[in-house]
């Protein structure tokens, strides 16, 4: 898998896609990042990406016209036997749909991962008209400008790739994988201050340990995000189990 990123701020992913899990993909050439600077596609000696704004509104938008550019080099670098539709352009705005965990598994199946980074008040729009570009928010607050979202995105679709991860089955049981918060996990010493790990993790019964996990991530989804529970499938036991936390809950 190839992902692009284009931002007007490449010095910012330097440090990030060196490290830990993303950086050895790269390395064992798992998958191929490339960053590339906006201000490469611009025409005039100033190198400028961003404008005021029609209307007057405050603040300045980047221009179409470098990043209209910029996309054309990308989607040419991809091989030529490619599928068309195994290539997505996003555009990450605060304005964009909710980027979630079954986003970045589509996003994993790709051959090329086009990321467009918004700065500043915005960007024109007819980068997201003209060029098809879907627009992904990864929250709803505003941060400085679209390049951690990037990186938020291109981790969370990286780990998800064959052979990135030792263990396949460590991604399946994390948060959101399955619509659910991922249960609690422990590890040595099993007596910290007097916390101790709960019995059945030291059990070696799989069985229990399976449906105890279970128990906890239902919990804790309960807790924290029940309106998740809305949209997973869930069995007479889980239902069962939810019902007694909301009686527990209720007194």
């Amino acid at each position: 898998m190839r992902i692009d990123i284009l931002t007007a701020f490449p010095g910012v992913f330097a440090g990030p896609f060196g490290e830990s899990i993303v950086g050895r993909a790269c390395r064992r050439d798992l998958v191929d990042v490339f960053v590339h600077d906006l201000r490469a596609f611009t025409t005039d000696r100033h190198k400028t990406v961003d404008d005021y704004a029609y209307g007057g509104s405050p603040g300045m938008v980047l221009k179409a016209e470098p990043i209209f550019r910029g996309v054309g080099h990308l989607r040419r670098q991809v091989d030529a036997s490619s599928r068309p539709d195994r290539s997505r352009i996003v555009l990450l705005s605060a304005g964009g749909r909710p980027f979630v965990q079954d986003t970045a598994r589509s996003f994993a199946e790709l051959d090329q991962l086009v990321l467009i980074c918004g700065h500043y008040k915005g960007v024109d729009e007819r980068v997201a008209t003209g060029l098809g570009a879907e627009e992904y928010s990864v929250g709803d607050f505003v941060v400085t400008g679209g390049e951690i979202p990037a990186m938020m995105i291109a981790d969370a679709v990286i780990r998800l790739l064959p052979g990135v991860l030792g263990e396949m089955a460590s991604a399946v049981t994390d948060s959101h994988y399955e619509g659910l918060l991922g249960n609690a996990v422990y590890t040595r010493p099993e007596n910290y201050q007097e916390w101790r790990v709960p019995e059945v993790l030291l059990s070696g019964h799989h069985g229990r340990i399976e449906r105890w996990e279970r128990q906890d991530a239902l919990k804790k989804t309960y807790q924290h995000r029940p309106e998740l529970l809305e949209t997973v499938e869930l069995t007479g036991e889980d239902l069962t189990y939810l019902r007694t936390l909301q009686r527990n809950e209720n007194g």
